[in-house]
This record gives structure tokens, C-alpha cells and sequence, in this order.
């Protein structure tokens, strides 16, 4: 099992049937949808959200996403997603566990890493930007 991040969020997402596929389960695109909305909500924990990010000119666009099924999820069901900080010096690495709300029972488990991009340049940053670390780092002061 992943180690917890120095950061975490979590939020409640209950599966609405517009999510399922004609197997009565979650059709496997719609959980990057939950793992963007934990993030979200991460960034708002650090204070540094994606309109934040904009504002300071940067933009963070994924560049690697990892997705373990365990077991899938269905109409109805109550879901927590966690976001777990895990990196954010270089890049932004984030760790997601989403787990049936009642049981606790793992469903499955994701990780995304981003990495800051100069609007004005489109440039790849090699490190993240000290408006970020900065949030980060008052955060967990």
C-alpha cells in the first residue's frame, strides 16, 4: 500500500447513473472525472486552486496518470476519493485511493504527476514555480 502524502483531501462522490455502462458499472474514463474532483479540492486546501495557478501565469497540465482497477464501482454506490500531496518541489505527484464509503473496501487506486507550464511561453518548467511551493509550504507550517 501507498504511503500517505503530507497533504491529504478527501470528498464523498455518489455514482450517478449517467456514469455506468451498459454493465451496470462505472465505464472506466469517468474515474479520472473523480480523481480531478479530490484534487480540486486539494489545491483549495493548499490555497493555490487552478484559477490561482492561472493568475500567477502558470498552467499544470498532466503529463503522466496511472490507474489500478480493484474492483468497480456502481450506480448508487457511495464513494470517498483521497488525494494524497506526495510531490510538489519539481513536480506536482499526487496519490488517489478511492474506497467504497460504507466498507472502506479499496476500488481503486491512481496517481497523477503535472508539471508547471509558463502561459506566456508555453514553457516547461524544470522546477515548480516558488508561488507554489510557497503555498505548499505555508500550508504545512
Amino acid at each position: 500500500m501507498r504511503s500517505h502524502g503530507v497533504l491529504q483531501a478527501e470528498v464523498e462522490i455518489l455514482v450517478p447513473f449517467f456514469d455506468v455502462d451498459m454493465m451496470e458499472v462505472v465505464w472506466h474514463g469517468h474515474y479520472v472525472k473523480y480523481l480531478e474532483v479530490a484534487r480540486c479540492a486539494l489545491l483549495d486546501k493548499l490555497g493555490h486552486n487552478y484559477g490561482q495557478m492561472r493568475e500567477a501565469g502558470y498552467a499544470w497540465p498532466i503529463i503522466d496518470l496511472q490507474l489500478r482497477y480493484v474492483r468497480g464501482a456502481k450506480f448508487g454506490q457511495r464513494l470517498i476519493v483521497r488525494a494524497d500531496l506526495v510531490e510538489w518541489e519539481n513536480r506536482l505527484k499526487i496519490n488517489y485511493l478511492i474506497s467504497d464509503f460504507s466498507s472502506g473496501e479499496r476500488m481503486t487506486r491512481a496517481s497523477t504527476v503535472q508539471v508547471a507550464v509558463e502561459i506566456a511561453t508555453r514553457e516547461m518548467l524544470l522546477a515548480s514555480p516558488k508561488v507554489f511551493v510557497d503555498a505548499v509550504s505555508k500550508t504545512l507550517a
